[in-house]
């Protein structure tokens, strides 16, 4: 019977394990399955769980939990590390690994699938894709990003409600959003803005460094009208001229984080207003209360879909989902080489996006999924709609 390891890898999502019980479920009579535990790091030291029929079960009922049931983490892939990768995987005589994850994921898979080729051993590899910031190259979205914008865009708007109610105290809170690079969740919090008085007043990317004396300008002219500012900024935002800002460093991985709080040290020292800093924290990749159904059901069809093409016997591909040019939204699931990924690197927010907002949101509107609350004006007014532009 065919050996098949299978893992995950990098960050969670909120619906990561609904990938891994898809391809468990799809596949689990009729292969011999080991999971990985912790990762490549469990890839490396050998740290592998038997697929019981027990274990299988157990997998399959963390479907609706966060987090990756068989432990992530980060593990800095050095060379000497893919070749012992490859030799785990050859002292159990194993016939596949199917990792699931990013960027990082799929560069990592497609090392050990050519240490595996150039040592003789043949090894079919597959990777299923996550992510919570969209940066994952070779596909339209990954699973994790609908989830983790509706969970941003809903914070966004009630962490606004509650300013403007304490906006004789309280005038500006930057809210800070994971994207290391790339812009996609931070520009996904003005989904829900339908009123001027509603943030986000200002949102600030990656793709775009921030001119101060422009940006003080800005959030006191949103100030003066409005009476309180909600501004979102991506952790990898920098100011023109300048680095990205760093928490740590932790095993060669830098840690972003902090702008939030230096913009709030910035406006309190130019503007002379109260301004409070705040993360929206794990609770982007991890809220299962905000798992958008869309979201969670194309996260369980890619590890099907990964199984199936097990089966098959494709290799060295990801499962990439694209969208059909249908008037409905739907998507096809088709295998994009691992090198492809790797080649296109980390997905930015396009120049269209960027400037069309409206644009964006409209190409959102079907991964976040239906039944968001709607609020009414946050002052009487008599027209119903009268959303600006950022």
């Amino acid at each position: 019977m065919k050996k098949v390891v299978i893992g995950q890898a990098g960050g969670p999502t909120s619906v990561i394990n609904a990938t891994l019980a898809g391809f468990v479920e799809e596949v689990m009579d009729e292969y011999n399955l080991t999971f990985l535990q912790n990762g490549y790091e469990g890839l490396v030291y050998g740290n592998f769980l038997d697929g019981t029929d027990e274990i299988n079960s157990w997998i399959v009922e963390n479907k609706h939990v966060p987090g990756a049931c068989l432990g992530s983490g980060r593990f800095p892939l050095e060379a000497e590390h893919i070749e012992q990768c490859v030799q785990q995987l050859r002292n159990i005589q194993a016939d596949a690994l199917v990792v699931i994850g990013g960027n990082g994921t799929m560069e990592a898979l497609s090392k050990i699938e050519q240490e595996a080729a150039n040592t003789g051993y043949e090894l079919q590899v597959i990777g299923l894709p996550k992510t919570v910031d969209n940066d994952l190259g070779g596909t339209d979205h990954a699973p994790g990003f609908g989830s983790a914008v509706r969970y941003v865009a809903q914070s966004t708007l009630d962490i606004s409600r509650d300013l403007y109610s304490m906006r004789n105290f309280e005038q500006v809170r930057i809210l800070e959003t994971m994207g290391r690079n790339a812009g996609w969740l931070a520009l996904a919090t003005g989904f829900l803005r339908r009123y001027e008085e509603d943030g986000p007043h200002i949102i600030l990317i990656p793709e775009r460094p921030v001119k101060k004396e422009i940006f003080l300008k800005e959030v006191d002219k949103i100030i003066q009208k409005n009476g309180c500012a909600v501004i979102v900024v991506s952790e990898g935002v920098k100011w023109e001229g300048a680095d990205q800002i760093e928490k740590e460093v932790v095993d060669g991985r830098k840690i972003l984080g902090g702008i939030s709080s230096e913009i709030e040290f910035l406006i309190k020292k130019e503007l002379k207003i109260m301004a409070r800093a705040e993360l929206l924290g794990m609770n982007q990749r991890s809220s299962s209360m905000s798992v958008s159904p869309v979201d969670y059901k194309e996260a369980s069809q890619a590890g099907i879909c990964g199984g199936k093409w097990l089966r098959e016997g494709k290799n060295k591909i990801m499962v990439s989902l694209q969208r059909t040019k249908q008037f409905d939204y739907n998507i096809n699931k088709i295998p994009v080489d691992l090198k492809e990924v790797v080649q296109e690197g980390e997905r930015l927010l396009p120049d269209y996006f960027i400037d069309n907002h409206q644009a964006y949101y409209e190409w959102l509107t079907p991964l976040i999924g239906e039944d968001l609350p709607s609020y009414p004006s946050p002052i009487p007014r008599r027209d119903s709609y009268v959303r600006e532009p950022f």
